[in-house]
């Protein structure tokens, strides 16, 4: 059983996605907050597997709880999914650097969101494809200015797996393409996760975007799928 905590401001929305979450019943609401202080007390109070976190909310907004759920140490392991209407390039951003696992829109159909929400808990991010878009945006208008130094420091082999997690790729996806094992592929991305200081898999996206290691036109081919799992 996934146990989630979600925070919505919106009552009735709240309720229809508590109903949407729990429909296969391998997921349970366990606790509910309307605005990100309130959130953050029931994410310490209960622990849940995930939580489900709105952007915009009265008092302490998604993102300022997001980052006090990430930074701390007794809730670092818990992953935030976003779950918004905003697409704005500066928001997703925001998110993610806060240390959200994953980035959806509102408009996902329920059976998206349940696998989203089995996908974060899992140890995997999730972005939708507009959320990709916005990533890939805010990355090609930032490249001239992005630190030169942020990948020097990876081996050749390391540079070809951020990129292949840049490009939505799992374990098993990323071992195919460069014909290692998947427990190599494994060991790559926890060595990526440490020199590159990345709380998740999430944030590789980021720096693989900002680093300039992504192609877009193989990304477009490859985001049919709206959950990069």
């Amino acid at each position: 059983m996934i146990r989630v905590v979600i925070a919505e401001d919106e009552a009735l929305l709240r309720s229809g996605l508590i109903a949407l979450a729990e429909h296969d019943g391998d997921i349970r609401i366990v606790a509910e907050a309307d605005q990100g202080g309130a959130a953050l007390a029931r994410v310490r109070e209960t622990r849940p597997d995930v939580v489900l976190m709105d952007i915009r909310m009265p008092g302490l907004d998604g993102i300022t709880a997001t980052q006090l759920i990430t930074k701390d140490p007794n809730l670092a392991t818990i992953p935030v999914l976003v779950l918004t209407t905003f697409a704005e390039d500066q928001t997703v951003v925001e998110a993610l650097k806060a240390g959200a696992s994953g980035y959806l829109l509102k408009d996902i159909a329920p059976h998206e969101l349940r696998q989203a929400i089995r996908t974060v808990a899992a140890g995997r991010p999730v972005l939708s494809p507009e959320v990709t878009a916005t990533l890939m945006r805010t990355a090609a208008s930032s490249r001239t200015a992005a630190d030169p130094h942020l990948i020097a420091h990876l081996a050749p082999r390391e540079i070809e797996v951020l990129a292949e997690i840049g490009h939505g790729m799992n374990n098993a996806e990323i071992a195919g393409r460069l014909f290692i094992s998947p427990a190599t592929a494994r060991t790559y991305v926890s060595r990526l996760l440490r020199k590159l200081d990345a709380r998740d898999r999430s944030q590789l996206v980021v720096i693989a975007h900002r680093s300039g290691l992504i192609d877009e036109n193989r990304f477009r081919t490859a985001s049919d799928n709206p959950l990069h799992q």
